[in-house]
């Protein structure tokens, strides 16, 4: 075999697709032609696409049926193109010769055209369809510019035409930016302007969620965020949310408790502060008031400190150890300590404070006395103190422990003097929280002689009488002076429980706990306090000593009648809401209005209520349970009568309600 024809069977299947390509191409020339005429870009990407398959498409079929249209279009060939490819056998390989020899003359270029004539064939139809496209993007100019205002809805090209422009405050620190009409997210106090490309043809406004409207006049309306709330432009509602400027967060990590006391031999304290804010911090200031002293001979010296700036400015941070000489704390001194940050907020910045933190370094112990927080009061002879209670109490359990056969009598004697001891020194304290006592005189004759007197010896004021307060609101002690008190008293009565029941063994813990009450209300000697004052209003002198009463309401209400929780307009409309068909009062929409903006109190929640209110302004009756429903959420109290309606219960009026009752 010559190298010709080893040559001819590798460039068959090239010389095949070239043919068909040039078969095919006037074809492709037509589908491209009228969208170059039409100049339109997206239309001559599609023909684009479609010439790119349609050559994948004859390729993939030329390269899967060329021995098939050969032995069609080439007799010489004796059907035995397939071998050309591939033949196993002997007897196929030496056909395979024989045809390789006559390939190149065989298959020439007439012979090519006449395969690419049968199988090239174009298909009408895509060449129909791409002028009619063409066509109807020719003549769709002309048909729109007639009918534009009726072929786009009015509420679209108003919407295309209608941009927000969005101005956050200045001190966050977000740069305005413009958008189409969409829900938005913005920060409190952002002014939102809503501007017309162009001029309106009439009257337009935007519709709030609350009811008002803002016209555009002459293009542009605004509005400040300052909650959340929904507006509607022909017929859209879009929703508006409002990111509220926080207070700065302060944040004590040591100490961790609010009165800290330190180890006698203490050298240091440690001080860890952190402050952050949503946008800036303005100013953090960390304020010290040193206490020395004791009684009425203690002085305060303050000083204040601002916290080193950060890196970042939303947060600042002070972790320090301080040496004791450095606060210039000595023992027995109390340093009281508190944060106070402003941030950047406009026109008015919070400002917040930390609670009052107090470290404490332990001084000499001081003669014993039973409270120095607690008024002094002329103390019997034979009142003991807890301590002596104790002593008591251990001694008489040596006792026991030393001889096992002490008498029982004199047992039982012994530990019902030490509760009374303890029953007297429980009654003394308990005056401190407004509890009666018997002190001063027999607390058991009452109860034996009360029997004599019957009932003509009870309490008048205690069975008809109407409280209104509490024994321990009528001290001065702070609340955690009184935890401690109520504590010490509930250790006493345990102890004094156990002493009746000779068990003095178990009443020894019990007194050891009123004791450590009693040791903490001691130290309790000194109390710090912020320094506030009294701003009175200001006095009308118009008014000032004219006995003008004009205006003036007695602050005296009738007992028997419930406060109104409801009011009657509301009810009303409430009633109305009831039918779809029932008119509403009149200015119902307005009052709607303020019972959800007062009652209902979460975003989410006013919204969804006054999306209903709007539906049934614009007339839809099957929304009315909605609204109605909404408006009922907003009831949360019930009216309570203080006090029953007198009423007189004769014999006619018990007759007359018996023959009404059916």
């Amino acid at each position: 075999m010559s190298a010709a024809a080893a040559d001819a069977y590798p460039a068959l299947q090239p010389r095949l697709l070239r043919a068909l390509t040039l078969r095919r191409w006037p074809w492709w020339l037509a589908l491209l032609l009228p969208w170059l005429l039409l100049r339109s870009w997206p239309g001559l990407l599609v023909a684009v696409l479609v010439l790119a398959f349609d050559f994948w498409r004859l390729r993939q079929q030329a390269a899967r049926q060329w021995p098939r249209w050969l032995d069609a279009a080439v007799p010489a060939l004796e059907d035995s193109s397939a071998l050309l490819q591939q033949a196993e056998s002997p007897l196929a390989r030496l056909q395979q010769q024989r045809l390789l020899g006559r390939l190149a003359q065989a298959v020439d270029a007439e012979a090519l055209r006449r395969i690419a004539s049968v199988q090239a064939r174009f298909d009408w139809r895509w060449l129909a369809l791409s002028f009619a496209a063409a066509a109807v993007l020719w003549l769709w100019p002309a048909r729109s510019s007639g009918l534009a205002p009726q072929a786009m809805p009015a509420a679209a090209a108003a919407a295309n035409e209608l941009m927000l422009q969005v101005t956050p405050p200045a001190y966050t620190g977000i740069a305005a930016y413009e958008t189409a009409p969409k829900a938005l997210q913005v920060p409190e106090h952002s002014e939102i302007r809503w501007c017309l490309k162009t001029g309106p043809a009439e009257a337009a406004f935007i519709e709030l969620s609350d009811g008002s409207r803002l016209p555009l006049s002459p293009r542009c309306a605004s509005w400040q965020a300052n909650e959340a709330m929904f507006w509607r432009w022909q017929g859209q509602r879009y929703t508006v949310l409002v990111t509220p400027d926080l207070a700065p967060r302060i944040t004590i990590e040591s100490p961790d408790e609010l009165i800290q006391v330190l180890a006698r031999e203490a050298r240091s304290a440690r001080i860890a502060v952190t402050v952050s804010d949503d946008y800036r911090i303005d100013r953090a200031s960390l304020h010290l008031t040193l206490a020395r002293g004791s009684g009425e001979n203690i002085r305060f010296s303050d000083r204040e400190m601002p916290l080193p700036q950060s890196s970042d400015p939303r947060q600042r941070r002070w972790d320090k150890t301080w040496l004791l000489s450095e606060l210039g704390m000595e023992p027995g001194d109390e340093l009281y300590f508190f944060v106070r940050v402003a941030d950047n907020a406009a026109p008015r910045p919070h400002i917040v404070s930390s609670p009052t933190y107090t470290l404490r370094l332990p001084g000499l112990q001081a003669a014993e006395t039973e409270s120095s927080a607690l008024p002094m009061l002329a103390k019997p002879e034979n009142l003991r103190s807890q301590r002596q209670i104790i002593i008591d109490t251990e001694q008489l359990l040596a006792e026991l422990k030393a001889n096992p056969r002490f008498p029982p009598g004199q047992l039982r004697a012994r530990s019902e003097a030490i509760a009374a001891d303890q029953s007297r020194l429980r009654l003394r304290y308990g005056q401190f929280l407004g509890e009666e006592s018997s002190l001063f005189g027999d607390d058991h004759g009452d109860e034996h002689g009360g029997q004599h007197g019957g009932d003509e010896k009870q309490d008048i004021l205690h069975r008809f009488g109407h409280a209104h307060d509490q024994a321990e609101n009528a001290t001065l002690f702070d609340e955690a002076t009184k935890k401690t008190l109520r504590r010490a008293l509930s250790a006493m009565w345990d102890a004094e429980k156990q002493l009746r029941a000779v068990s003095p063994q178990p009443a020894l813990p019990h007194e050891y706990k009123a004791l450590e009450a009693i040791k903490q209300l001691q130290q309790a000697d000194r109390i710090y306090l912020h320094r506030t004052a009294f701003a009175p209003p200001p006095i009308k002198e118009e008014k000032r000593m004219s006995g003008d009463a004009v205006g003036t309401a007695p602050y005296r209400r009738e007992q028997g009648a419930a406060p109104e929780t409801v009011p009657a307009p509301l009810r009303e409309l409430m009633s109305a809401l009831d039918s779809e068909q029932a008119a509403l009062p009149a200015l119902w929409s307005r009052i709607a209005q303020d019972w959800i903006r007062e009652r209902i109190r979460t975003d989410e929640d006013r919204l969804a209520a006054q999306r209903a209110l709007q539906d049934v302004m614009d007339g839809c009756g099957t929304c009315r349970p909605a609204l109605r429903a909404w408006l009922r959420s907003g009831i949360t109290e019930a009216g309570v009568r203080l006090q029953a309606e007198p009423a007189t219960a004769t014999p006619f009026s018990k007759a007359w309600q018996q023959r009404r009752v059916p």
